[in-house]
């Protein structure tokens, strides 16, 4: 790789935004051809492949998946939906068509599958991002995999854990905040977070405009009550947290 090709590939990640309104502007194939191709190049456990990637480009498709993702119109506004599913189903037909029998029905297989996805998905985002398209992940696939299941038909072994919208971008949304590297990065050990660290870490986050346009919008004293009473409440956690516990379950993924 060239160290223009690495500039344009570290300039791609530091400037990633996520995009929620995309142009009426379908994706060539041969762009969705490579943004898929990047995907199936990702890191995977053993070289096992765990994973399948769903795209949807049908408008009656999106419709029908949009309320599995609380109608959120960037699934239907956008040009593609992928959805990456954790997959065990395909390696283990393949061990069994070898007459190699499979133990991948546990927790830990699930697991592998997941990182592997996870991994696929974001080399598509970095593929789709230099590439010109925008994207954003959308984070409910987990609150409602079981109708994302119904709804792909898929089999046992195969459970949605991630997906990502995408097209053209029809806005430049400003670059999110985040943390600064000192409080992410541990040099080798970790170190825990006392009252001072963290009043040191989240300083910039708590006093941002947006941080504060965010306390008056919901009438709170502080960032992290927004999170706590506002946007992942516990009841709400514990609640999806059984569903996504039953679907692994019925998926084959919690044999102890």
């Amino acid at each position: 790789m060239s160290e223009r090709e690495s500039n344009h590939t570290l300039e791609t990640i530091l400037s990633h935004r996520s995009v929620r309104r995309y142009k009426k502007q379908p994706i060539p194939e041969s762009v969705m051809e490579m943004v898929l191709h990047a995907a199936t190049r990702a890191s995977t456990t053993g070289n096992m492949q765990l994973y399948s990637i769903i795209v949807n480009q049908d408008e009656e498709m999106k419709k029908m998946i949009a309320p599995a993702h609380f109608n959120q119109p960037a699934v239907t506004s956008a040009a593609a939906v992928l959805t990456f599913c954790a997959d065990f189903r395909r390696f283990n037909q393949w061990c069994r068509c070898r007459d190699a029998e499979p133990g991948y029905d546990n927790l830990q297989s699930f697991m592998w599958a997941v990182v592997d996805a996870v991994a696929a998905t974001q080399n598509a985002c970095l593929a789709a991002e230099s590439l010109g398209l925008g994207i954003c992940y959308m984070g409910t696939v987990t609150y409602n995999a079981h109708e994302l299941i119904k709804i792909y038909g898929l089999p046992e072994g195969v459970v949605p854990v991630t997906c990502i919208t995408m097209g053209y971008p029809a806005e430049e949304p400003p670059l999110a905040d985040r943390l600064p590297m000192e409080g992410i990065v541990h040099q080798e050990m970790y170190h825990d977070y006392d009252r001072e660290r963290i009043d040191s870490v989240y300083a910039e986050r708590e006093t941002s405009a947006e941080t504060l346009r965010l306390l008056k919008e919901n009438d709170l004293p502080n960032l992290a009550r927004i999170f706590t009473e506002r946007r992942y409440k516990a009841e709400d956690n514990v609640a999806f947290s059984r569903l996504f516990m039953k679907v692994l379950e019925e998926q084959g993924f919690m044999n102890f």
